[in-house]
């Protein structure tokens, strides 16, 4: 099973909601240098957050634009106050298993990568953040690289629970699907929403053993403290080896503001 990461506290002084168009990211050809198709940018007042979508930038200044130098005062966009406070750890998050987070020398898809992080790594954020025109990046710690991230693939981990009862209640009692992918999609549907779509990302596995696992993103609940769940699913494999049924499934809360005692505040 998967502990969950350590994180650093942080309060909110402002509540703001996202808004995310239906994307399910499946991994983006091509690793750290890849881009993939955005979702929607986020309406929200003062401290905006950036809409979700994995590698994970999305397509802006327009082409043709200098790459612009991690030392340039003159870096594109405008520094706002965000919520990631310098310090603050935090986890990727809806990034597919496949596919890599780019850290880049400045705010934008014209900067250079200079690290990347896998779906399940931490990075630390040092409380810079700027705004695009449709997106809003953090300057974070990624190992012994500084670099500059989406802050759509960002968020802090909260409590873990056990939430197979409420799965298997939901799904109506005993859960099977012929493969792990299905199983978990179908238990990541009663965590997703409608109206905002929730992006729905296989984030490690499928792999199997004694029992089959996975681990899947949900992101994008139209909240403006849970900003979705991470959920760790298991299954029995059949007699026969022709399926899995649900055994157990583990839920981490992603939270968009910080998390206080386990809890999105």
């Amino acid at each position: 099973m998967v502990a969950p990461a350590s994180r650093r506290s942080r309060t909110s002084v402002r509540a703001w909601i996202v808004v995310v168009a239906a994307v399910v990211v499946t991994g983006c050809a091509g690793g750290a240098s890849s881009e993939p198709t955005p979702s929607a940018a986020p309406a929200a007042p003062t401290r905006q957050p950036a809409s979700r979508a994995p590698s994970v930038d999305i397509s802006e200044p327009a082409p043709g634009r200098p790459t612009p130098s991690a030392d340039d005062d003159d870096l594109v966009g405008e520094p706002i106050d965000f919520f990631f406070a310098d310090g603050d750890i935090l986890a990727v998050v809806g990034v597919a298993a496949d596919d890599v987070l780019n850290v880049r020398s400045a705010p934008g898809v014209q900067a250079g990568v200079v690290a990347t992080l896998e779906p399940l790594d931490e990075a630390i954020a040092t409380g810079s953040a700027r705004r695009l025109a449709q997106s809003i990046w953090a300057q974070v710690d990624a190992g012994a690289t500084t670099g500059w991230a989406n802050v759509a693939y960002l968020a802090y981990l909260g409590a873990t629970d056990d939430v197979t009862a409420e799965v298997t209640d939901q799904l109506g009692g005993s859960v099977s699907a012929g493969t792990m992918v299905e199983l978990g999609r179908a238990v990541a549907q009663t965590r997703a929403s409608t109206e905002p779509r929730s992006t729905v990302t296989v984030v490690d596995g499928p792999s199997v053993g004694d029992l089959g696992e996975i681990t899947i993103d949900v992101v994008g609940l139209g909240d403006d403290s849970v900003l979705g769940a991470r959920l760790h699913v298991f299954g029995q494999p059949t007699e026969g080896g022709e399926g899995f049924v649900l055994r157990s499934v583990e839920q981490t809360d992603l939270c968009q503001r910080g998390a206080s005692d386990g809890l999105c505040v």
